[in-house]
């Protein structure tokens, strides 16, 4: 296991591809006024022991020096102890709806964006809890298994968006069926999921179903409304800009609401609860509330306990690097004449 302690200083490597440019720049400079003085080959021959070669290794050790000394002020850190320690939480699976009609704009910036935020805001509020992340439209697929991994959570919920599955619509059946297979202790007596949706759903039939074998199986359903229920309609963006509306087969353009109705009916059914998503601090709060009345189980994890700093290296062999650049002289090494490689001491 690695951990960066300075991550800030990584942005010094910028540096170096402004120094690359600057270096061209120069070459192309110097190769430009040598040319004002005389013919360049005349150059060569008053100066045959001027390396081609040289200079751009001198400037190649120094680059890959200073980006040594830059990861060393990073100061990487290396796991040296691994140890399990017992935790106590609950395991939470978030059910996300990527179904086009959260692009709708009823609450700011769009239905999906609050969505993750409110996911996000969550999480920064759970203890030792594990959690897992599914998307679903019109299929669902698994984002991200039963972890305790928050900061892998957040980097996988914000990648997700409406185009990462191909099949569109609302199959909220789907995502229930889905999490009931990220639940892997079956001593588990507190299992939640949460669903984030507008509540449109295109397959009610089975979604009765679905909960019914969810909650058989210990699962409580809470589901988070977002959207408004006079809704918007659903707007079609190319690099940002709107261009158009969403229209249906007769050219009218699509309004999505909030169905609060289908998301209070599973919440109920599911033996949870409804919570309107509007107010993003009162809905964490609320859910925090809810988490902290649910009974904990005990489970053991792995984790490093020990780290030991590496930037001595990193500095080490910075140091080094520049050390051999000041060493490196732009004539050409004579032993290498001597070789004659290319055939360069042609006679006259």
């Amino acid at each position: 296991m690695i951990q960066l302690e300075e991550k800030i200083y990584f942005y010094l490597l910028f540096a170096i591809p402004i120094l690359v440019a600057a270096f061209v720049l120069l070459q192309f400079w110097k190769r430009k006024t040598q040319k004002k003085f005389g013919d360049l080959g005349l150059l060569k021959r008053l100066t045959p022991s001027k390396s081609i070669f040289k200079s751009t290794l001198k400037f190649v050790l120094f680059l890959a020096g200073l980006a040594l000394l830059v990861v060393g002020l990073v100061n990487p850190k290396i796991g040296t102890k691994l140890e399990t320690v017992k935790r106590e939480g609950v395991d939470i699976v978030f059910a996300l709806d990527v179904s086009k009609s959260m692009l709708a704009e009823d609450i700011a910036p769009n239905r999906l964006e609050k969505g993750k935020r409110l996911i996000s805001e969550i999480i920064n509020h759970l203890g030792s809890d594990r959690i897992g992340i599914i998307a679903y439209a019109a299929q669902a697929y698994p984002q991200l298994p039963i972890t305790t991994d928050y900061s892998a959570a957040k980097m996988f919920l914000q990648s997700m968006n409406t185009d990462m599955l191909s099949s569109q619509g609302t199959a909220i059946n789907e995502a229930i069926e889905l999490a009931s297979t990220y639940y892997d202790d079956e001593t588990q007596t507190n299992r939640v999921l949460f669903i984030i949706s507008d509540g449109e759903d295109h397959a009610e039939g089975t979604t009765e179903d679905a909960v019914e074998k969810a909650t058989e199986e210990g699962i409580r359903i809470f589901t988070i409304g977002v959207g408004k229920e006079k809704g918007a309609p659903i707007p079609i963006k190319r690099n940002g800009i709107v261009e158009s509306l969403k229209k249906d087969m007769n050219g009218e353009v699509v309004i999505t609401k909030l169905n609060e109705v289908i998301l209070k009916e599973i919440a109920a059914e599911g033996n949870g609860e409804y919570i309107n998503g509007d107010n993003t601090s009162e809905a964490v709060e609320y859910i925090k509330e809810q988490l902290n009345q649910m009974d904990k189980k005990e489970f053991e994890a792995k984790q490093f306990a020990e780290y030991k700093d590496q930037f001595q290296w990193f500095v080490a062999g910075g140091f080094l690097l520049l050390f051999l650049d000041l060493f490196v002289l732009d004539r050409k090494t004579q032993w290498l004449r001597k070789l004659n490689l290319f055939n360069e001491n042609k006679k006259k």
